[in-house]
């Protein structure tokens, strides 16, 4: 055998395997799609999702992939994206919100659904069976963040008795089911509520106009996607009306005061079932988990600027206060 020849046969065993190798790794990227409503994709939300999966050994870019598709606040863009994802072949869907998680199932009920930063019980949603034996495609967290409207009124009051007159921002379909319980928490709370519908972040600057010229005292915000992408806004404008600020979300940027589920600890934790689902647990199969960690945020910075003092009981009970 000539020596090109020889060349030629080992190149060409080596080649054959290597082959094999070399398809093994390539089959070892998992896909996970990740389907958001409103939040960009480059949000750093997101980084605690793939903070906890690497926990888990998976490294985005290098043995797994997260396509994260947002319809950037365009709900009737959601079905479109979920089935882009479905097209896409992805191992796990993730959705932060029942918008996002209802458009998956409705293009798939064979890729596993992990949802999370849920705002009500999903049985009572019909969006699984049981928490314990959800039964179909979806599985993940829940946070209640909705049935906390009524005790961040109760924080606020405690925060600002002397207020007697509260303005709620809200955001239709998100927050509409918040409201009754906010009616009724107002009452044992002597507050009158003045509800203030908004339709798109444009109108975020009208609404604190229109919450000072009804002389509320103080405004909650009932949770929103909306609300969370643009709570720098949010915190600006409350400053500037000087308006005293409830929200669920982190309030680094300038709210008053924040009291919900803590979004690190809940998007960390939905890296557990997507490790457990790319490993071939059975979604049907996983119970559903309740958020139980809640975070109290007190902004003193804000409460300066505004001149309120914060009562020592909030401080006490605070997890995280900003000086």
């Amino acid at each position: 055998m000539s020596r090109s020849s020889l060349l030629f046969a080992v190149t060409s065993v080596l080649a054959f395997l290597i082959a094999p190798v070399s398809a093994q790794q390539a089959a070892e990227i998992r896909m996970v799609g990740v389907l958001v409503t409103h939040a960009a994709a480059d949000d750093p939300v997101f980084d605690n999702l793939r903070a906890g999966l690497r926990d888990y050994g998976y490294e985005d870019g290098r043995n797994l992939k997260l396509e994260i598709l947002t319809a950037a606040g365009q709900l009737n863009r959601l079905p479109g994206l979920a089935e882009e994802l479905v097209r896409r072949k992805v191992d796990v869907i993730v959705c932060p919100n029942e918008a996002g998680t209802r458009a998956a199932l409705a293009a798939t009920h064979a890729i596993p659904i992990v949802m999370l930063g849920f705002s009500y019980d999903p049985v009572a949603l019909g969006l699984v069976e049981s928490l314990s034996r959800p039964g179909g495609n979806v599985t993940g967290l829940y946070s209640s963040t909705f049935e906390l409207e009524g005790k961040r009124l109760e924080i606020l009051k405690e925060a600002l008795p002397g207020v007697s007159r509260v303005a709620i921002f809200w955001e239709d379909p998100f927050g509409r089911k918040a409201l009754s319980d906010l009616q009724r928490a107002s009452r044992s709370l002597g507050l009158r509520l003045d509800l203030v519908e908004i339709r798109k972040a444009q109108e975020l600057e009208s609404a604190f106009k229109v919450a000072r010229g009804k002389k509320a005292g103080a405004v909650l915000l009932v949770w929103s996607p909306t609300f969370y992408v643009h709570r720098a806004e949010v915190a600006a404008l409350a400053v500037q009306m000087r308006m005293p600020t409830v929200a669920a979300f982190a309030i680094e940027n300038g709210a008053l005061i924040s009291y919900g589920a803590d979004n690190v600890e809940t998007f960390k934790r939905a890296a557990y079932y997507v490790d457990r689902l790319l490993k071939g647990a059975k979604p049907g199969e996983l119970p559903v988990e309740q958020m139980s960690k809640l975070k109290l945020s007190v902004n003193l910075r804000t409460a300066k600027t505004l001149g309120i003092t914060i009562p020592e009981s909030i401080l006490q009970r605070a997890d995280e206060v900003i000086r």
